[in-house]
Parts: structure tokens; C-alpha cells; sequence
């Protein structure tokens, strides 16, 4: 049997960040423990959880910042240990049921998805869970203590949570990622997204963690430079929906075959539901700034054409 090979770890103060495959790329990501003078928790629980060890198994708690498949995938590792997520985001973390309305897909998609994530992310419930809100301050002991800013849009919870000692802000899912952001759930926002990519600028940090790809950010510059582009994804997205329309008009469902998130020929079981969200979202948008206007039957079309 291979041995497991340790992730690798970088250390901020009293924060580790044990760094997951392919710099966290999903389906894995970046694991954030605290450690404290009287408790040790941990950020979410993505893949690379289950190659920590002790470290991560003998947590007290685990904090949520928001509930998906790939941040629960060590929950299975810590059965006494406490779990925590924002209210908004409980539900999901709570129950199967919970989660699909969390994930709004059609029945066929979600019956896809839970065998999906049962065998490569060791999906459970976890019915225990309790909720915070905005605000939230846990008291680690020693000077350490975390706090949870509410950053919704990804999820309707979703939260960077942020140790105050040493200033280090774990920002989940604004992760500076080329993809961009992503809101194509039932519990996701287009409008908050974007509340929620000018209010993290205002966090007090020093150095910024996001779940996949970037990892750690030292740099302000560096990270406002980073968080520009992964915004002006948004305004991509609506460039492409303007070049559709500008070639015929289109109803929801020919637009969410043309796409604007995933490459032509994705297999995932959410793709379809999440096009469709998303151009959804960025349509209305359109719709009542005056740009698009919707014809008979659905049709979307560019607002002055004949």
C-alpha cells in the first residue's frame, strides 16, 4: 500500500493551510485549521482533509463558510467534532433534502449528483450542525479569535472568516480563480455576488486564503489585482449574452446550450441547471436596465432591434 503523502503546509501565526491537489483545484481545495490555546478548528473540509492526520482528525470544531459538496468532503473524518454553518447555508449542511434545495437541479441531475459526490467526496449529512450569523466571533484561547463576515452570492451563507490576531482572511469561494465567480445554484445571487466582491475589499486582512487555485495571497496589490479580474469574469459573461443576441434572438434554453460557463461537452450532472441560472440571472439584469427585452413565447432579444 503508497504511503500518503502529506499535503503541503504553509503556517501564518496560529493558521495552517494545508494545501490541496493542484493548489486546490476543484474537485479538492485548501484546508485552513486554527489552532488556539484551548481549541483547534478547522475552515471547511475539502479533499485533501483526508491526507492530513491527527491534525485535522482531532479538531473541535469546523466552521462552514459555505456548503458544497467539496467543503464537507472531511466531515466523515470528524463525527465528534462540532459543525457549524452560516443559517443560510444550515439546511444544506444538515440533510440530502436540505442540500437539493441548496442546489435547485432538476431530480434526475440531483439523484446523478448524490451518487456523484457519495463515492468521490464522502458525502454525510450532518443533521448536528448548528447555525451562525454575521458577526459570529469564536474565542480560540490565547489571543486567537475568528470572526465571520458574510459574503453572500456564491451561496446564499456563504462567509470569509477571518483570524483577527494575525489577520488572515479565508475567503472560500471568491477564490481569484480564472473561472471566475460562480452563481449558478438555487441559493446563489448574481446581485449579492456583487456586493459581496466590493465588501471583501474592506475585510482587515493581511494575507487572503481562498478554497482553490490561488491559495495564499500575501500582497493587497497582488490581491486587488487578482479580485479585479475574477470580477470582470461577471462582465465577460454578459458580453457573450449581448454577441448571442446580437446575432438572432434566442430563448433561455438556446442560450443555455451556447453557454457562458462551461466548455461544450462538460459532463458534470449541474452543468444544464447552472447555465440556465446563471443566464437567467444576468438576463433579468439586462431586461431591466433596458438593454434586452423578452418577446412572445420567452424570446430574448437585443432592446431597438426590429
Amino acid at each position: 500500500m503508497r504511503a500518503m503523502t502529506a499535503p503541503p503546509v504553509h503556517t501564518i501565526g496560529p493558521v495552517r493551510i494545508h494545501v490541496g491537489s493542484q493548489s486546490g483545484k476543484y474537485p479538492d481545495g485548501n484546508q485552513v485549521i486554527v489552532h488556539g490555546a484551548d481549541t483547534r478548528i478547522a475552515f471547511d473540509t475539502p479533499l485533501v482533509a483526508n491526507r492530513i492526520g491527527l491534525e485535522f482528525d482531532e479538531v473541535d470544531s469546523v466552521i462552514l463558510g459555505h456548503v458544497h459538496e467539496d467543503h464537507t468532503a472531511g466531515l466523515h473524518r470528524v463525527p465528534r467534532a462540532a459543525v457549524q454553518a452560516h443559517h443560510a447555508d444550515l439546511a444544506a449542511a444538515q440533510s440530502w433534502d436540505g442540500l437539493c434545495r441548496h442546489y435547485g437541479y432538476a431530480p434526475e441531475a440531483l439523484a446523478s449528483l448524490r451518487s456523484t459526490i457519495e463515492a468521490s467526496h464522502h458525502w454525510v449529512p450532518r443533521p448536528d450542525a448548528t447555525g451562525y450569523a454575521d458577526g459570529a466571533v469564536w474565542d480560540l484561547g490565547g489571543g486567537v479569535r475568528v470572526r465571520a463576515h458574510h459574503l453572500p452570492g456564491h451561496t446564499a451563507g456563504h462567509c470569509a472568516l477571518v483570524e483577527e490576531s494575525e489577520g488572515v482572511a479565508f475567503i472560500g469561494d471568491i477564490d481569484l480563480t480564472g473561472f471566475g465567480p460562480y452563481y449558478g445554484d438555487a441559493s446563489s445571487s448574481l446581485a449579492q455576488f456583487r456586493q459581496s466582491l466590493r465588501r471583501v475589499r474592506d475585510i482587515d486582512a493581511r494575507a487572503w486564503v481562498t478554497s482553490h487555485h490561488k491559495g495564499v495571497v500575501t500582497e493587497r496589490v497582488a490581491f486587488l489585482q487578482a479580485l479585479d479580474a475574477f470580477a470582470a469574469r461577471i462582465d465577460n459573461r454578459e458580453a457573450r449574452l449581448l454577441a448571442y443576441l446580437a446575432e438572432r434572438p434566442h430563448t433561455l434554453a438556446a442560450l443555455a446550450d451556447r453557454g457562458v460557463l462551461y466548455p461544450p461537452g462538460t459532463a458534470l450532472p449541474w452543468v444544464g441547471a447552472a447555465e440556465r441560472r446563471t443566464i437567467e440571472q444576468h438576463l433579468d439584469e439586462l431586461v431591466a436596465a433596458g438593454a434586452v427585452r423578452v418577446e412572445e413565447g420567452g424570446v430574448y432579444a437585443l432592446a431597438g432591434r426590429g
